[in-house]
């Protein structure tokens, strides 16, 4: 029986499933890298950088028809994205600011 993963690598592997998703449309993707300055390369590089992936579901989390579109093609509950952002170091209160 596989152990079950602590609450900050849960919210790791839903970060990088939100980079999918995104990269898996031309304009999501295209979006993000506008709002972070984030290059193609460096999707890659930063992938498993904590602030990157706070980047990742802050992006995904202003919109919420964008939340709603990837947990529904992810088979995720609706609240998922915000608690994985609670659950990476530094992400516990968002800036909306």
């Amino acid at each position: 029986m596989k152990p079950a993963q602590n609450p900050r690598e849960s919210a790791q592997m839903l970060a990088l499933r939100a980079l999918a998703w995104l990269a898996a449309d031309a304009g999501r993707i295209g979006g993000f890298m506008a709002a972070t300055g984030a290059g193609p390369a460096e999707l890659a590089a930063r992938a498993q950088d904590a602030d990157f992936q706070l980047a990742i579901l802050d992006f995904l989390l202003m919109d919420d028809r964008q939340v709603i579109a990837f947990c529904d093609d992810e088979g995720l509950p609706y609240a998922a994205p915000l608690s994985a952002r609670a659950a990476l170091p530094g992400g516990a209160e968002p800036d909306w600011t």
